[in-house]
């Protein structure tokens, strides 16, 4: 497989079809995924968390990689992610990108930018327009 269908195969087997047993086959046990999380690093056991989790407030979950770049061991991809909300008819459009270090038929090293706010207004969980309204200095309220 190329690095790209390897990456391709991540998203499809543990992020559409859940497949947690996949993680450990697309995953090295040593790697980390930046830019998820803001305290650092995910792994593999936090994917195994992560994944369900997200997976939970969606359905009908699709991705399509809408351009990217091979060099060597790296893969970049820009994702194009769609979905409906679980809780309603919403659909959830969103896109991101990541650039990933593959060895051995395995990711090794991952950095993320996909904007979670969109992902969150979209399943209803944050007003429409939260970055905006953060950014006029408005606070939003725990719930």
């Amino acid at each position: 497989m190329t690095n790209l269908e390897i990456l391709s195969e991540w998203y499809r087997r543990v992020w559409l079809e859940g497949d947690l047993d996949a993680i450990d086959e697309f995953f090295a046990p040593s790697a980390g995924a930046d830019g998820i999380l803001a305290d650092g690093q995910v792994g593999p056991e936090d994917f195994r968390a992560f994944v369900p989790a997200l997976r939970a407030m969606v359905r009908d979950a699709s991705f399509e990689i809408v351009r990217s770049i091979e060099t060597d061991d790296w893969v970049w991809a820009q994702l194009s992610v769609r979905a409906t909300a679980v809780c309603g008819t919403d659909p959830i459009a969103v896109t991101g990108q990541v650039a990933a270090r593959i060895a051995g038929g395995r990711i090794v090293e991952a950095f993320n930018a996909f904007d979670f706010i969109p992902f969150f207004e979209q399943a209803g969980l944050l007003p429409k327009d939260a970055f905006l309204l953060l950014l006029s200095g408005e606070r939003l309220a725990a719930a």
